[in-house]
């Protein structure tokens, strides 16, 4: 999302090689690569050469079926429903023999991701650092991210595979609106949304189980929209 640095892009070109991850997608900045972003590459010139520019993480997401937001940014008490997240080596352990396609987002070097782009987010991970500095450099997250991921064990394909991004958007569409229908003040409605998003595709839903879930909310917001004043 964002990059501020060319030559940042290049490191995560080369990681990315490293362990054998080519799709980069570049959010909100342009895929000219600089000398420094080429330099820096080194041999992981065909990740530059490959990569595609969005202007949204909805648009780069929108074939994907699980989007994975990445942070330094740990709170504690009630902030925790919005910003659970997941160690590196769990994230690769519950999603690694799938064949879906999973995105895995990182912020720009300064701020790393906004809220309301974590809350876009399914998941989130964070890598545990020390407290006293606990922001890495960028190309050094997608580092220790590929790394987990490509040392995990390979195992039994899962029963089933991720939901389909056509199903994860219309879940998440049909979420929000139920949010909208409810009986409740305006201000909360938004925390609502974000936490039955969180916690429902947490759970890596089937196919069959997200139809059973969206069957509940529509007819819950049915009755919401009926029993209106």
């Amino acid at each position: 999302m964002r990059p501020e640095n060319d030559g940042n892009i290049g490191a995560v070109a080369r990681v990315m090689a490293n362990f054998g991850i080519s799709d980069l997608r570049v959010v909100g900045g342009g895929i000219e690569w600089s000398e420094e972003t080429r330099n820096r590459a080194k041999h992981a010139q065909w990740v530059l050469d490959g990569a595609t520019s969005f202007d949204a993480i909805g648009d780069a997401s929108s074939d994907c079926s699980l989007v994975v937001g990445t942070s330094g940014k740990r709170e504690s008490g009630d902030k925790t429903a919005f910003r659970h997240f997941l160690n590196p080596e769990d994230l690769a352990s519950r999603v690694k023999d799938t064949d879906s396609r999973i995105a895995l987002v990182f912020g720009p070097e300064g701020k790393g991701l906004l809220n309301e782009e974590l809350n876009i987010c399914d998941l989130l991970v964070s890598v545990p650092t020390w407290e006293g500095y606990p922001i890495l450099n960028l190309s050094h997250a997608v580092a220790i991210l590929c790394y987990e991921w490509y040392k995990a064990p390979d195992s039994e394909p899962a029963d089933h595979t991720l939901l389909s991004p056509e199903l994860r958007m219309r879940l998440k569409e049909e979420i929000s609106k139920l949010a909208r229908t409810m009986p409740t003040r305006d201000h909360r409605r938004q925390g609502i949304e974000e936490t039955l998003s969180r916690v429902m595709l947490r759970g890596l839903p089937s196919d069959d189980e997200a139809h059973r879930i969206l069957g509940v909310i529509s007819a819950a917001t049915v009755a919401f929209e009926q029993n209106s004043p």
